[in-house]
């Protein structure tokens, strides 16, 4: 069942008849990058090189505290609906079978956009639907036109399955370069304002040796065990040949369209912790609602956005209200903040940002935690199912190495941990 459009109607409170008076919309997904990946944050040294992403940052507003789930099915809920996962029931990775998707009944950002004049489209990993959606999920949930990979990753970057609209299709090419040629020819044929969500799945496993033009790793081994011995190398090349793809498509636009386009970057969670995993020790990366696997990158450049570094408080629910706002909707989920007077250069509009990861049933895998995490400009509450809660100094201790809350604890230190229990409890109500 769809949202009625009497709702729709609410929710879009304005819509410019002017075809330039709001921006184009890209927004750009990479799959499993935490901020130990990108070299426009100073974290760790082991970064790929990727000057089209650096020239966003040193152009555009840097967030320093952008918090995502620690998997990818979530992140990619929250920014479709603006709403928690505990809201909408997807939590963790939507496994191939079995597992909670999206429902169809959420009110989704394409179905604002629709009802405006805005094109829009949806390029690339999908990974919102539980086994009995069907191939027209997307259709299902405003999204008119569809292609990429459906689930959460493919077996081989160079020979894979799609969906186009709803039609199963053989791919014959590197993923992240047929996606952004569809991403080039999409952005060519619009003719008014437009938003895409262009969600890659690099650098997702499996880790492989991407297109020589396309990274400067130079000759590395194509075998399994290399791989498997020293899997950063190749980690970095699909990371550089996903920015080198990202320039092509940037470059193709005609400069007043390039002009008039705000770009988004953002990692759908944190880096692998087969790349990560010394980084963050024993917090882990991926998979865990530590900051490894929840504090990603985000990038903002484009018409109305001021150059510089923001430390506001982030989640990744927010998107679905500015993009929204971006192409003149007004929308009141309740959990997504419009980001515009921070992209502005002010402060931001949240003061805690909430961490989830649950399940419908299965275990934990890997090396990934459930709970819940809150912070705010300084504290972080994590609270670990099956565990007692702790809290670490994010100023003193961005790898959170010491709980305040073991041993003696001293009473502002319980006071602290005692306010964010209440203000994770506000947001559960």
């Amino acid at each position: 069942m769809r949202p009625s459009s009497t709702l729709l109607c609410a929710l879009v409170a304005t819509a410019s008849t002017a075809a330039q008076a709001e921006p184009n919309i890209l927004l750009i997904i990479a799959d499993d990058v935490g901020l130990d990946a990108s070299s426009c944050y100073d974290f760790g040294t082991q970064q790929a090189r990727m000057p089209n992403i650096e020239a966003l940052c040193a152009s555009g507003m840097v967030f320093e505290n952008a918090y995502a789930a620690p998997t990818c099915s979530p992140t990619r809920a929250t920014i479709m609906t603006g709403r928690y996962g505990f809201r909408t029931g997807v939590g963790t990775a939507v496994p191939r079978d079995g597992g909670v998707g999206l429902s169809a009944d959420e009110t989704s950002l394409f179905d604002l956009l629709n009802q405006t004049g805005y094109a829009s489209a949806l390029i690339g990993k999908w990974h919102l639907a539980g086994s009995d959606a069907g191939l027209d999920h997307p259709a299902d949930l405003g999204v008119s036109d569809y292609f990429g990979l459906y689930s959460g990753a493919i077996p081989d970057y160079f020979a894979w399955s799609a969906i186009e609209n709803g039609t199963e299709v053989s791919v014959d090419g590197y993923s992240t370069t047929v996606l952004t040629d569809r991403a080039v020819d999409w952005v060519a044929a619009q003719d008014s304002n437009w938003f895409l969500w262009l969600a890659y799945n690099a650098p997702h496993t499996p880790f492989h040796v991407p297109p020589s033009e396309l990274h400067s790793g130079g000759d590395l081994p194509d075998d399994k065990a290399s791989i498997e011995a020293n899997p950063l190398p190749y980690y970095n090349a699909a990371l550089e040949a996903l920015d080198t793809e990202i320039g092509r498509l940037l470059a193709s636009m005609p400069q007043d369209v390039r002009d008039n386009t705000v770009v988004i970057f953002i990692g759908d969670n944190g880096t692998p912790s087969q790349i990560a995993g010394g980084l963050y020790g024993d917090r882990g990366a991926k998979g865990g609602i530590f900051e490894g696997g929840t504090n990603v990158p985000f990038i903002v450049q484009g018409p109305g956005v001021a150059a510089g570094r923001s430390e506001a408080l982030v989640n990744t629910a927010d998107l679905f209200a500015s993009i929204a706002a971006m192409a003149g909707v007004a929308t009141d989920t309740g959990d997504s903040f419009d980001l515009a007077p921070a992209l502005a250069g002010g402060e931001g509009q949240r003061s805690h940002a909430y961490i989830e990861h649950f399940s419908a049933g299965e275990a934990a895998r890997g090396r990934g935690s459930y709970g819940w995490a809150i912070r705010d400009a300084q504290y972080k509450l994590v609270a670990v199912d099956g565990s007692k809660p702790m809290l670490f100094d994010l100023a003193a201790d961005p790898l959170e190495t010491t709980d305040l809350l073991a041993g003696n604890v001293a009473a502002e230190t319980q006071a602290k941990a005692a306010e964010l229990q209440a203000a994770y409890d506000a947001i559960r109500r």
